[in-house]
């Protein structure tokens, strides 16, 4: 749409009339998000969280020595693209990275959102993970020209039915116009973590292309089994890793992310920070540091791989006795279950029902690229998850259960739905 006359802007000593644009960047709703923002807090349940519950400000602050250092801030701009310290505690848990390859941001959010911003332009294309969290999905079609779906299928395997890389798809996904392809591991919704050769076929995809590849990895450290999830740093030279404090850490009050990647690239990322949020909040940077520092930060693993271990049997325990309805893998990392259901109603209405009625929030599979599925969160108090559950239960009575509900039972492996979010 052209804007309504023209647009004008000053430089020295000069005044420049520009031609009307006709490519205004326009950003569709991030509908999960607008969901989540707008009921979380007025919900009695919300088991639509991804992360862990959040650690206090006393248990941190203890663990580094007492409060008086934070207490003795000055509350002044920090370091615009973090503090040299954070940036090298960031650095150490990629293997061979320096603090020249970390810009700090505020969240994860932030982070992509800088680097799609920077890395897209109209005729570009991007090759895109489904099902996945769908901020990139977004801002893949506002600053390139489409986003290509690629996918995670259920496949029968020696030790069971898993979330597993669908190549051929990603073949088809990318072509020589592809300038990212987005990945996500360990992966959201499904709780899966890529193989060793997954992985490589992710690399050898964007080497044939010549595109970036860019890494969401902001589950890493939430791993069911306590070992930590690969990293793609150090294996394609066209790389940009995002990640933050949110998820793995339960810290997603300091809204602090970061952006892994080659420093010239890292620099020119730092300079779109400027006209953005400029820089990370002083009081974050300083706890993300005591955060960062390396025992610590195995400490916080701990504690929300504990949480993950404690609560996914309360919610598996459910999910078994009600087969008639769901049928879900187990997730390898993250406080999220993606089970998909059999009952004659849209992801998006259910969800609808269960907020009005139940006042319990959990996430459409239709904003998250898979129809026919919904998103549970358990990273919360037990008790809390079996309230919620129990709210479920009781809309659950109330629906048909769909026709093919057998059939689904039956099957071992099954595709989720190959709608595409629009």
């Amino acid at each position: 749409m052209k804007r309504a006359g023209p647009a004008l802007y000053m430089r020295p000593r000069a005044l420049v009339i520009c031609a009307p644009r006709e490519d205004v960047v326009r950003i569709e709703p991030f509908r999960m998000e607008r969901l989540q923002s707008t009921y979380e807090n007025y919900v009695d349940c919300n088991l639509s969280e991804s992360g862990v519950q959040p650690m206090r400000l006393r248990d941190l602050v203890q663990q580094a020595g007492g409060a008086e250092p934070l207490l003795s801030t000055e509350l002044g701009y920090c370091q615009s693209n973090g503090t040299e310290e954070l940036r090298d505690r960031i650095a150490a848990f990629y293997g061979g990275a320096a603090r020249d390859n970390v810009v700090v941001t505020n969240g994860g959010s932030e982070a992509n959102y800088a680097v799609f911003w920077s890395l897209l332009e109209r005729g570009d294309r991007v090759a895109f993970m489904l099902p996945n969290y769908l901020q990139t999905w977004g801002l893949s079609r506002a600053f390139a020209s489409a986003a290509d779906a690629f996918r995670l299928v259920l496949r029968r395997e020696r030790n069971g039915t898993r979330w597993a890389l669908d190549v051929e798809s990603l073949r088809r996904a990318v072509t020589r116009k592809t300038r990212v392809i987005l990945v996500t591991n360990p992966t959201s919704p499904t709780g899966a973590v890529l193989t060793e050769a997954e992985m490589e076929e992710i690399v050898r995809a964007a080497r044939r292309s010549g595109a970036f590849i860019v890494a969401d990895e902001i589950y890493r450290g939430a791993e069911v089994s306590g070992t930590t999830a690969p990293s793609f740093w150090g294996r394609h030279d066209r790389l940009l890793i995002t990640s933050g404090l949110s998820k793995a850490f339960g810290l997603p009050g300091l809204r602090i992310g970061w952006v892994v990647g080659p420093a010239a690239l890292v620099k020119r990322l730092w300079s779109y920070r400027d006209y953005t949020t400029i820089s990370p909040g002083i009081l974050s940077d300083h706890l993300a540091r005591i955060a960062l520092e390396p025992e610590r930060r195995e400490a916080i693993f701990a504690r929300t791989r504990s949480i993950i271990r404690a609560n996914l049997p309360v919610l598996e325990s459910w999910m078994r006795a009600r087969t008639d309805v769901f049928s879900y893998v187990p997730p390898q990392a993250g406080a999220i279950l993606f089970a998909r259901y059999a009952m004659p109603i849209g992801s998006v209405a259910l969800v609808e029902k269960l907020r009005v009625e139940k006042s319990v929030l959990i996430v459409p599979g239709d904003h998250l690229g898979a129809a026919r599925h919904v998103r549970i969160g358990f990273g919360s108090d037990a008790d809390y998850l079996r309230r919620g559950l129990e709210r479920i239960d009781e809309t659950l009575g109330e629906l048909p259960r769909s026709r093919r509900t057998r059939m689904v039972r039956s099957r071992a492996e099954h595709r989720p739905a190959r709608s595409v979010p629009s």
